[in-house]
């Protein structure tokens, strides 16, 4: 019998290759993601069939990804409440048939590969995060999330887009993209600055991330404890979500 070498005695496992996909109200993006959310391929992207039921969006995401190299796990980030791969709450894709949507049954079904979801702030947040003290993510998209992490542990997750700030009316109405633009932009920042502070004395956190594509719409100065961070980590911290991959 030959003795193994050593290099066989200390090869390091195979890192798993996961396909990321973010489903928002304007645009499904996805990509596949290699160790630490880096990107092996470039980010794909089309629009999303708002008002459509969620069959739909499932035949979209195959259709999208049909042409990436191959993967072996899927992460998803979804733009509402979903627990245990159920769709709970869509608020901003127009369909009542998500209500209750077994989403990552039917994505396993049709993709042949373990899918996770979750809230697509979650994920975000688990790209840009450093694990230290009470960290907040807010994604400022077509409408406003939330996501709470203790000590790099994800939270439950909390709706608070749907909960009241301002003149009778919630996060996600008085901060969403529609409102953006009919108020503008001027009006809208002031708004978002007042969301911080309130949401500061809600949870006290120690940093606050700003995410989603209307984040880079911000131009005043913003609190030290707070950062914007770059729209792709709603694509690459799916790499995190199945909870195998250690912070660096």
């Amino acid at each position: 019998m030959t003795a193994p070498t050593l290099a066989a005695c200390y090869a390091v496992p195979e890192v798993l290759k996961t396909l990321a996909v973010d489903i928002g109200g304007s645009g499904l993006k996805a990509a596949v993601l290699e160790a630490h959310g880096a990107m092996a391929t470039d980010r794909v992207r089309i629009e999303s069939p708002v008002g459509a039921p969620p069959a739909e969006f499932v035949s979209a995401i195959v259709e999208l990804v049909r042409g990436l190299p191959a993967y072996d796990r899927v992460a998803v980030g979804f733009p509402g409440m979903v627990r245990d791969g159920v769709v709970r709450t869509a608020p901003n894709l127009g369909h009542t048939g998500w209500a209750n949507y077994p989403l990552a049954q039917e994505l396993e079904d049709a993709l042949g590969r373990p899918v996770r979801i979750a809230n697509d702030a979650d994920v975000q947040g688990l790209a840009v995060i450093s694990g230290k003290g009470l960290e907040m993510v807010v994604t400022l998209g077509t409408g406003f999330g939330t996501a709470l992490y203790d000590n790099g542990n994800l939270c439950p997750h909390l709706e608070l887009s749907q909960h009241r700030f301002r003149k009778g009316e919630t996060y996600d109405q008085q901060l969403g993209d529609a409102t953006r633009r009919a108020i503008g932009n001027g009006k809208w920042e002031r708004r978002v600055h007042r969301a911080i502070e309130q949401l500061r004395v809600l949870t006290h956190f120690d940093h606050l991330y700003l995410g989603g594509g209307n984040s880079k719409k911000l131009s005043a100065e913003l609190p030290s404890d707070v950062t914007v961070v770059d729209n792709t980590a709603g694509v690459r911290g799916g790499a995190w979500l199945f909870g195998d991959l250690p912070r660096e």
